[in-house]
């Protein structure tokens, strides 16, 4: 009985886990599809290979889930990516990568250093809900301006014959975004507009959000004493989350996109924050 009693306990615990982390998203579109931006910051050559490592991690923390990727703006660079977009789309997509928005540092013996030297390296994660049309966010075209150029970077020879991609700005706010993946210059603007909403969405969220004195995750500028989270892989192997103080030193897992553990604990902080 005592096998059989263990063996029922485990899977109870395991349903009451996933109730209760379904529990804690509840926030308005947190069962959206999610747009992840990934910027490269201080570090040049270092952070453009960091922001490469950062995309495949969440690339294969979707394929993991089963959710959908679509890459809507690439930018590469010298030694990896300046700047991308995603758009990832599955059950509950925006409520678990919400916490991922701030600074990521990485800490490592760069393989670009000819004297081996140890590096820091800055990335900053933005993530926003996409927005579907029962969701008003009024752009109206006197508020924004658009402008088009040869899309860049690897593919040029497909993608930049023509003035194809897409940048709008969007003045009242400052917010400007990009896109530039599709032949297609009415695609490219479709999609722009697509994360214009979504990040104006979170703008107006935020500024509503600071009214009531609430506090919500600022995008802080991309450099030493901003991180969220930080992966060190010399002198030793440590991931840290300096909100959660959550901590593993199996780095390679996280890498490949093992990590469920943060978004959980950064989920739960969240929650009791908003109890208290």
């Amino acid at each position: 009985m005592e096998a059989e009693l263990a063996s029922t306990l485990e899977k109870l615990q395991a349903r009451y886990d996933k109730l209760r982390l379904l529990d804690l998203l509840g926030e308005e579109l947190d069962g959206s599809p999610a747009l992840l931006t990934i910027h490269s910051g201080a570090g040049g050559t270092e952070a453009c290979d960091w922001t490469s490592m950062l995309l495949r991690m969440y690339t294969r923390w979707s394929e993991r889930r089963g959710f959908a990727i679509e890459t809507l703006d690439l930018l590469e660079a010298e030694g990896g990516i300046k700047s991308v977009t995603l758009q990832i789309t599955g059950e509950y997509a925006h409520g678990y990568l919400k916490g991922e928005t701030g600074v990521h540092r990485l800490v490592r013996i760069s393989p670009f250093d000819a004297n081996a030297r140890r590096h820091t390296s800055f990335a900053s994660v933005f993530v926003s809900p996409v927005i579907d049309d029962e969701v008003k966010v009024e752009i109206r075209p006197e508020d924004i301006r658009i402008d088009t150029y040869r899309s860049q970077g690897a593919g040029g020879q497909k993608v930049n014959k023509t003035d194809s991609a897409v940048r709008i700005t969007h003045f009242a706010t400052g917010i400007v975004v990009q896109c530039q993946n599709e032949r297609s210059q009415y695609k490219n603007k479709a999609n722009a507009m697509k994360v214009l909403k979504s990040r104006l969405y979170e703008h107006y969220k935020s500024e509503q959000e600071k009214e009531n004195a609430q506090h919500l995750q600022a995008k802080k500028d991309i450099s030493w004493g901003n991180q969220i989270r930080s992966y060190v892989f010399q002198p030793y192997t440590l991931v840290k989350d300096h909100r959660t103080k959550h901590e593993t030193g199996n780095i390679q897992a996280v890498m490949d996109g093992e990590i469920d553990a943060f978004i959980e604990e950064y989920l739960k902080l969240a929650w009791a924050a908003k109890a208290s």
